[in-house]
């Protein structure tokens, strides 16, 4: 004889209680935000102000509209110096953010498809080097550079760009959830090598997770100012980011105020445009590895 126990019943909350909860829910990323959106308004809107109008009328409106000539006075600046640390900084975001992808999907990789002694260990050690922050890197970085008499050259600032361990843990991840094993061994018993197979079989299917890699790797080189105001002293070699901190600090120099301001607002189109352009990609890698 068999007893059939009757679950309890699961009691609903409130109705004003679910509203409650999301209207807080709902305004507490609302604050968010305003907290992030605002600051970066003030900067647009502030770099279509005349020269001497930047304290002026609304903050947050548009008035004395003059971007045109702001956005000429930023690119003939001290000889142009500012389309240099533009080149310079997509040099460095391109070559690093690229290399650094590769060398992610190759590590992931093997780490998630090859069993040797010590890949846990390795990979615990990559995990670990995730926790540490940057800028604990960039003194050791800076004294092993001047001991390879690095310094102060593109060098300098593309080798360490190239590693992400951020990258390399992403990229196990996702090729252990996309990359099934029955695929490599058919490539295998078709004669590929693994160089083949890794190339034309398991990088097409990591790509959600590469476009990730990219694109944290490329803000995250493009924002660096750390390790380039350490390793470089030559104004042709510095990214935007050294460069507007140097004109931050000329106001009393004779820098006018709205140059910095609008190179800033410039600065931050290329982020813009690789996040639109790439959002459909790196959502999906985002999401990799979360549900087996």
């Amino acid at each position: 004889m068999s007893v059939i126990y009757a679950g309890r019943p699961t009691r609903r909350a409130p109705r004003g209680t679910e509203i409650a909860s999301k209207v807080a829910v709902n305004g507490v990323l609302g604050l968010m935000a305003l907290y992030t959106l605002i600051p970066l308004w003030w900067l647009f809107v502030s770099a279509t102000k005349k020269s001497g109008y930047l304290y002026t009328g609304a903050p947050l409106w548009f008035s004395h509209f003059d971007l045109v000539a702001n956005v000429r006075t930023v690119f003939s600046f001290e000889g142009g110096i500012f389309s240099t640390w533009l080149a310079n900084s997509a040099l460095y975001s391109l070559v690093g953010a690229t290399v650094s992808t590769l060398l992610s999907a190759m590590a992931g990789y093997a780490l998630s498809k090859f069993s040797f002694r010590g890949r846990e260990s390795v990979f615990n050690v990559i995990l670990a080097s995730v926790l540490i922050p940057a800028p604990m890197f960039a003194l050791p970085l800076f004294l092993l550079m001047a001991k390879l008499d690095l310094t102060n050259s593109y060098w300098s600032v593309l080798l360490p760009s190239c590693v992400s361990p951020f990258g390399v843990y992403l990229c196990r991840i996702f090729a252990a959830a996309s990359v099934p094993d029955e695929l490599l061994e058919a490539a295998r018993l078709d004669g590929a090598g693994e160089g083949r197979t890794f190339f034309q079989v398991a990088l097409p299917l990591m790509a959600p997770a590469l476009v990730t890699v990219f694109l944290f790797q490329f803000v995250g080189i493009w924002n660096n100012y750390l390790l380039p105001s350490l390793m470089l002293n030559s104004s042709s070699l510095q990214p935007v980011t050294v460069g507007l901190v140097q004109w931050r600090s000329e106001f009393a120099n004779g820098v006018p105020p709205l140059v910095p301001i609008t190179g800033a607002a410039l600065s931050l189109l290329p982020l813009l445009v690789a996040f639109v352009s790439l959002q459909r990609f790196w959502r999906n890698g985002l999401t990799a590895g979360a549900v087996k």
